[in-house]
């Protein structure tokens, strides 16, 4: 590969887009496409995170959200940018639980593993950012 065609590789984003009804099933299917696609643009070493992510925004998105979820994923050879967003106008929060509490750790997770998280304006996207490793050419 020269150097030209690498600069023309990093300066085209990938990215794919999966819409879909809130079903629990959903989940699932949504961490094997992520899982797919990453691996076919050569960030496995990204997968369990960002798998982690998609299945905690995800959740959220069928759990609370209101009609159809978006996922969106995008590389653009320095970050990796994951989006799920449903109508839900009320932004996602990160709650505060208990040791007993078996329910609300999502966000939490997600802050732990990414560079960074948030929410839209409007509150109906909830993003999170990866790092792709310095120097990665992927």
């Amino acid at each position: 590969m020269t150097a030209t065609t690498a600069v023309a590789r990093d300066a085209v984003p990938r990215h794919f887009e999966v819409d879909f009804a809130p079903a629990e099933e959903r989940v699932q299917q949504m961490r094997r496409i992520t899982t797919a696609r990453l691996r076919h643009w050569g960030l496995g070493m990204l997968v369990d995170s960002a798998t982690l992510i998609v299945s905690e925004l995800v959740t959220n998105a069928i759990q609370h959200g209101h009609g159809e979820v978006l996922l969106k994923v995008a590389y653009d050879a320095h970050a990796l940018r994951i989006e799920v967003t449903d109508s839900n106008p009320a932004p996602a929060l990160m709650r505060t639980t208990g040791e007993a509490d078996e329910h609300g750790r999502g966000l939490r997770l997600v802050a732990m593993v990414s560079e960074g998280w948030g929410v839209s304006r409007d509150g109906k996207t909830t993003w999170a950012i990866l790092t792709v490793p310095a120097g990665w050419a992927g």
